[in-house]
């Protein structure tokens, strides 16, 4: 006799939709023969960007600890994936959120941070980030408040250890050279380890605006700031990258390849290409650390006229 079950539904986090982001191959953009493009496409993860990883690993290590309980106000200095991240992880979780961001941020970004229910805390960015890590320092010391500190918080290199590098392995054993950004120093210190333990030829090389330039996410170490997750000893490149050419590089992209990426991914890939142009073969694993779809309004006007760049250099391009 048969007995009718009731299907038991599985109750899904979306926050375990984190990680697991495809590498593809970029076959239409233009590399000498014996060379070969990835690009791990971070703008898959549930927010939007690579920075769903830290948010997800930096609150579940601060929750094991007991210094962050439901009902707390989560604190952190972000200039915008960082803040989303922790906005939809906030929402989900419980928590309230309060960021501090300098002013030059990319249009939008305080408006979508509104829609989660997040405080934005402006600040002047006198000494580049840093005015905005040490102003969320201080707002850490009220009742209820928890700073996080992604620029100096260990599970951030753990999350790229652990996660982006190992499924980057998954996909392709043989990397021999990995491109990301120069933000917090998480990214190319946790993966950037991990690949070179798997393959001390592996080449890791960091991105970051020119001198006094604000491509969003990426911090120039010109400025003085040196982030302290940072492991400098794994670097065996920088390469400095313009807003125009990340620009353009994104732009070419969406022509070429069909993928809408960030300011930052375009710096990244053109980074790339200078790279790829040195070596006389191998794989390039690049990070495109977010999409471009909330930059959209903004790429529509600063593709048009060349001289519409102008002011591009002003504000943090993440």
């Amino acid at each position: 006799m048969e007995t009718d079950v009731p299907n038991q539904a599985r109750s899904y986090d979306i926050l375990e939709s984190v990680g697991n982001t495809p590498l593809v191959e970029l076959r239409h953009v233009p590399v000498k023969s014996g060379m070969r493009l990835f690009a791990k496409l971070e703008g898959m993860n549930p927010s939007g960007s690579i920075k769903d990883r830290i948010a997800r690993a930096m609150a579940e290590d601060a929750e094991r600890q007991g210094r962050l309980r439901p009902g707390d106000t989560i604190v952190e200095a972000s200039t915008g994936n960082t803040a989303l991240a922790l906005a939809l992880l906030s929402r989900q979780r419980g928590y309230k959120l309060k960021v501090v961001m300098p002013t030059r941020v990319a249009p939008g970004i305080a408006e979508l941070l509104g829609l989660f229910g997040a405080e934005v805390v402006w600040c002047e960015p006198r000494v580049g980030m840093k005015s905005a890590i040490d102003a969320a320092r201080s707002l850490a010391g009220e009742p209820g408040h928890v700073a996080l500190l992604q620029f100096e918080n260990a599970a951030n290199v753990r999350a790229h250890y652990e996660g982006t590098a190992a499924e980057i392995l998954s996909a392709l054993p043989q990397v021999d050279a990995f491109v990301a950004g120069i933000g917090t120093g998480g990214t190319l210190t946790g993966a950037g380890r991990r690949l070179k333990e798997a393959n001390p030829k592996t080449l890791v090389v960091g991105v970051e605006p020119r001198f006094g330039e604000q491509l969003q996410g990426l911090r120039s170490l010109e400025e003085g700031y040196i982030p302290p997750l940072l492991d400098l000893s794994l670097l065996d490149g920088r390469y400095l990258v313009d807003a125009k050419a990340a620009f353009h590089r994104a732009r070419a992209l969406a022509h070429s390849e069909g993928l809408l990426v960030g300011v930052s991914s375009g710096a990244v890939l053109d980074a790339a290409l200078r790279l790829a142009e040195r070596m006389e073969r191998g794989n390039i694993v690049m990070i495109f650390a977010d999409g471009g779809w909330k930059y959209l309004p903004s790429y529509l006007t600063s593709f048009k006229p060349h001289d519409a760049l102008h002011d591009a250099d002003d504000i943090a391009w993440w």
